[in-house]
């Protein structure tokens, strides 16, 4: 069943843009963990509600999309439109003049990063406790387009296949499991030892993510 993102913010479905982003910054601040000592825990799940909600509420064709059938986002489509990742990049302004934490977003979109390679943290933008690098520096802007555009770059994944001589003549099926997930990969006729094989865009099947599988043969 499809979430209440317009419940989850607490606006009503005709709500217009700017209150949709209104509403967004207001709950991250107020869910924010340094806020809520001793309910960490709950303010994040909260937080991850409100990020997913407006992630596809902030951006206009994908609200259209939901209004119309009701499809479920994730945590990451914040970060997959130009119009949602610019107001992210504003909350991070408010939670730096109100000398909040940027390291909580980690435990938030750690997976989210790991699993497109990328290895940010929001870590390299605090300082101390209560303190954030761009305070210090007056004038020093936090663009993250360059860091969510490389976050979203397809993945490549690795495995070796040793096969018969015989199946490297012939050409041979085998399932490579991943993840749970069976895939079935053909290896052509003819390949040699070092020969590698890429199944363009196979982990949307295997990790619903973007990026291919390369399988490197090794005929024995």
């Amino acid at each position: 069943m499809a979430k209440d993102y317009y419940g989850i913010l607490g606006v009503p479905r005709n709500a217009s843009d700017g209150e949709i982003k209104k509403a967004y910054r207001k709950l991250a601040m107020q869910y924010h963990p340094d806020r809520n000592p001793g309910k960490e825990k709950w303010a994040n799940e909260k937080f991850k509600e409100i990020n997913e909600a407006y992630g596809v509420l902030g951006d206009p064709q994908k609200r259209k999309q939901y209004d119309q059938f009701g499809t479920v986002g994730n945590i990451g489509d914040i970060f997959g439109s130009p119009f949602t990742r610019t107001t992210f990049q504003e909350m991070m302004k408010d939670f730096g003049g109100a000398g909040l934490r940027f390291d909580f977003l980690d435990d938030i979109f750690g997976d989210f990063f790991r699993g497109r390679g990328s290895s940010f943290s929001f870590r390299s933008f605090g300082g101390r406790p209560g303190r954030v690098r761009f305070e210090a520096r007056p004038g020093q802007e936090i663009n993250l387009d360059e860091i969510f555009g490389q976050a979203r770059r397809p993945r490549e994944v690795h495995y070796e296949l040793a096969i018969s001589r015989g199946e490297a003549s012939q050409g041979v099926r085998k399932v490579l499991n991943r993840r749970e997930k069976r895939l079935e990969v053909r290896i052509p006729a003819g390949v040699k030892t070092g020969d590698v094989v890429r199944y363009r865009n196979a982990l949307q099947t295997s990790d619903g993510l973007p990026g291919d599988i390369l399988i490197k043969v090794i005929v024995k």
